[in-house]
């Protein structure tokens, strides 16, 4: 597991393609990495963005495709959104945390609560969408665990290092302006650091804090 130091440093990686379906996410961020000049080390962390792994898993729905339920038509109307992406955010969803007027926050089916089930509209159309296609969206990838574990099964073979992985995804947050990183899958590292009954500065029990 990788444990904690005293410097972060954060480096870019360059020369990653526009990913597409099929593509293997692990041998292409591997390959960036070599051709970069990166070396790896223990206890580095790669961080991947999700939209990486949805492409190559192919994720992309073509919304005239998608035929919207009942329910979906009648929050779509309740939250001002389009029925057939209020659909998609259903399937995606094992329940609904919150709506109103452009505003629909769920319980992804991964497990985390988000806006309209993490879905993108941007970036989203697939390399061999056939032209007049479209409007595409850009689901989540299925299981970004598993992804995170294969990332670093890849690196650790080729570097010998052990080095953890984190796939992220931007989230907004409420009564907030922007968008934060979120972790929505991991491997080799913690993804919490419970520190309740550690001491503070001053002794005194810590109680709730769980980094």
């Amino acid at each position: 597991m990788i444990t904690c130091a005293d410097r972060l440093e954060a480096l870019a990686v360059p020369g990653l393609p526009l990913v597409g379906r099929g593509d293997d996410v692990p041998a292409l961020v591997w390959r960036a990495l070599v051709a970069a000049g990166l070396s790896v080390a223990d206890g580095d962390v790669l961080v991947v963005t999700s939209k990486l792994l949805s492409r190559a898993e192919g994720r992309f729905v073509e919304l005239p495709h998608v035929v919207p339920s009942a329910r979906a038509i009648e929050l779509a109307a309740q939250v001002g959104k389009d029925p057939q992406a209020v659909e998609l955010i259903l399937r995606e969803s094992s329940a609904v945390s919150r709506q109103a007027p452009g505003v629909l926050v769920v319980r992804h089916r991964l497990g985390f609560v988000v806006a309209n089930a993490g879905i993108d509209s941007s970036n989203a159309v697939p390399a061999d969408a056939p032209a007049g296609s479209g409007p595409w969206a850009l689901l989540l990838p299925e299981s970004p665990d598993a992804s995170a574990a294969a990332i670093r099964a890849r690196v650790e073979a080729a570097s010998g290092a052990r080095v953890g992985v984190v796939i992220t995804d931007s989230f907004g947050r409420p009564f907030r302006v922007g968008t934060v990183g979120v972790a929505i899958g991991v491997s080799g590292l913690p993804p919490v650091w419970d520190r309740r009954g550690e001491a503070d500065l001053f002794g005194r029990p810590l109680e709730t804090t769980i980094t």
